[in-house]
């Protein structure tokens, strides 16, 4: 797709990270932001930023757990006469803890954020694109999506099932001329893992040293970002554990003989 100063964007988890870098890099563009998160605070430090370089921005707060949350928020924009050109699903949460020791609550809460609040705020906005018979939407996976890696359980769970949900959008949607994305980063320079949940609900508050020494969250979203352009289904953003994946499809069985010798505590 094109973007362009008549193009609108909604991007969920815009406060920080990967969310934060592809508001900024989209506003060179001086299309109208959408900018979506818990924090409104945050929310509005980027939107000045965003303005600075020129784009238009609408604060619109949203928690992908709740619902009515998600509803509300999409009355609210669909209020302004709004036409959605491109959606960016990128809020999500990770984990770090064995599935073994994970209560079923942090599970329900990882599936809820990732796939359920994704999937809903998705379905929401589809009528509009498919009325208008265009329309993009991109949503940021991980390389957790294609593989199975432990501490992750949840984690990986939800984003199989949004490669699932969106493989099977990208090919139900194309007579409507809406155009799918799946990004698929693995160790990129954010907080997700300070925020990651562990068995009991509590914040990790640590850093993977594969995470400090990954891709910067500012090159992860220049490469959404042309992907999207190009309208490529699939991008793959990884460095040397890209090697995993394709091991992973030679042999599932070795794979797993080799991910289980690692020193996972």
């Amino acid at each position: 797709m094109t973007i362009s100063e008549n193009t609108t964007v909604w991007i969920t988890g815009a406060s920080s990270g990967i969310g934060e870098k592809l508001a900024l890099n989209i506003a060179r563009y001086k299309p109208t932001i959408i900018l979506s998160a818990r924090n409104g605070q945050k929310l509005k430090s980027v939107a000045q930023i965003c303005e600075k370089i020129g784009a238009k921005t609408i604060i619109q707060p949203l928690d992908l757990e709740d619902q009515q949350s998600i509803k509300s928020a999409v009355e609210k924009i669909q209020n302004l006469n709004l036409t959605i050109d491109l959606l960016i699903n990128n809020a999500g949460i990770s984990q770090r803890s064995f599935s073994y020791e994970t209560s079923l609550e942090v599970d329900r809460k990882i599936l809820e954020i990732n796939y359920f609040g994704t999937i809903t705020l998705t379905k929401l906005l589809l009528p509009q694109m498919i009325k208008n018979r265009s329309g993009h939407i991109a949503v940021v996976s991980s390389l957790a999506g294609k593989l199975g890696f432990p501490l992750r359980s949840a984690y990986c769970a939800s984003k199989h099932a949004l490669h699932g949900f969106f493989e099977t959008l990208a090919i139900e949607l194309a007579k409507f001329n809406i155009k799918i994305t799946i990004a698929i980063p693995s160790h990129i320079q954010t907080n997700i893992d300070i925020n990651a949940l562990t068995s009991n609900g509590k914040k990790s508050n640590k850093i993977d040293p594969e995470i400090k020494s990954g891709i910067p969250a500012d090159k992860c979203a220049k490469k959404i970002i042309r992907a999207i352009e190009k309208n490529k289904y699939q991008v793959f953003i990884t460095g040397k554990d890209k090697i995993a994946y394709y091991l992973h499809k030679i042999s599932p069985s070795l794979y797993i003989k080799l991910i289980q010798k690692l020193n996972l505590k």
